[in-house]
């Protein structure tokens, strides 16, 4: 998971952009001032970043309850419970599992179960849940936050909020596992505009003309031109 979560931060540093204060020149009246928020700070701005590299459970527990049902905790809160009602030396070796995050949300009042299901019946439900996937030959959970026209929006606790499409999430979620919480659902948030428009479709569309052939065959004559 070491050298996962190093690659995904590489990545993440390379594509992130400057953030901080912009100031454009203007030829008038001198410059002001525009506040800039980076993509960097964007996907992480509802996905909470783990801080270990065996504690991406954790921060996925915490990107739940924090941004999906209003429950307010970070993730050294959620590390030290379930550290603390788990198997500590298996944690140690191979990092929280859905039986820890089980056991701690019992004590917050939430009811959670790991179930085989697919992602049509989460669409169905509306709710998110946590999944695991296999990415560099490493397992790694990951909360599925919404499912809208055939792609999964995913808070990956080390590479922030990102999109895939289902064809692609399913050739990495290796189980079939959904992990969900059962009760209260009527606080649950799944599927938020706000969060989709920070990870848009590629423009594709942009590249096709749309004046049909004729446009490419005939010159457009102007008055006079005939």
């Amino acid at each position: 998971m070491k050298q996962a979560n190093a690659l995904c931060c590489l990545m993440f540093l390379a594509g992130g952009a400057w953030a901080g204060t912009v100031e454009p020149p203007l030829q008038i009246g001198g410059a002001f001032s525009v506040p800039t928020t980076s993509l960097r700070e964007l996907r992480f701005r509802s996905t909470i970043r783990q801080q270990f590299d065996f504690s991406c459970g954790s921060a996925a527990i915490a990107t739940l309850l924090a941004h999906h049902y209003r429950h307010g905790v970070n993730e050294q809160t959620v590390f030290e419970g379930m550290y603390r009602h788990g198997d500590q030396e298996k944690i140690k070796r191979e990092g929280f599992s859905l039986l820890d995050m089980k056991r701690y949300l019992q004590t917050l009042g939430f009811e959670a179960n790991g179930f085989e299901a697919t992602l049509e019946m989460l669409g169905r439900a509306n709710i998110p849940a946590i999944a695991l996937i296999q990415e560099q030959g490493y397992h790694h959970f990951i909360v599925i936050k919404g499912l809208r026209q055939g792609r999964v929006l995913i808070g990956d606790p080390s590479g922030g909020l990102r999109a895939m499409s289902q064809a692609s999430f399913q050739q990495i979620w290796t189980n079939q596992i959904l992990f969900v919480i059962n009760n209260q659902q009527d606080r649950a948030r799944f599927n938020l505009d706000a969060e989709w428009k920070i990870v848009p479709r590629a423009p594709t569309d942009l590249a096709i003309n749309r004046n049909g052939l004729g446009s490419m065959l005939l010159p457009k004559l102007g008055p006079g031109d005939f």
